[in-house]
């Protein structure tokens, strides 16, 4: 079990464990056990989706978002992960798919979410440009 502190800006919201909670001014709190969460500027919008790891972004935050997420969602990330190992040819990218599928057969989307943050700006140099750049996946706290 970790501990993991917290701080929010005022009305800022964070994701926890199927709840949302929005912070009335700054704050700051511990979350004692291991739950997934995400932190306001961590969501994608379904319209930034724009690439394919993004795509399975999106896939992995509704399996850490929603309660009955893991289950709806597993067909299509079954599905996605299958075309991606097809699609990339980069072995930090690959290698980094294998340790995502991984994690996600291990039960832990949310740990998944943190590796795939890693490989968009490589997914980025790759088709040239930042094409995120309106997006921020920053490591959670």
């Amino acid at each position: 079990m970790t501990t993991t502190r917290v701080t929010l800006r005022p009305g800022e919201r964070i994701f926890l464990n199927g709840a949302v909670l929005k912070s009335e001014g700054r704050s700051s709190f511990e979350i004692l056990n291991d739950v997934p969460y995400l932190l306001e500027n961590e969501i994608m919008q379904v319209q930034q989706t724009i690439t394919p790891l993004r795509q399975l972004y999106y896939i992995l935050q509704t399996m850490v978002m929603e309660a009955d997420g893991m289950a709806m969602a597993r067909g299509v990330y079954e599905d996605t992960m299958r075309w991606l190992r097809v699609a990339f040819e980069n072995p930090i990218v690959l290698a980094g798919l294998d340790t995502i599928g991984q994690q996600v057969n291990a039960g832990s989307p949310f740990a998944a979410l943190k590796t795939l943050r890693t490989l968009v700006p490589i997914e980025d140099a790759i088709l040239g440009g930042n094409k995120g750049s309106e997006l921020r996946l920053v490591e959670a706290g």
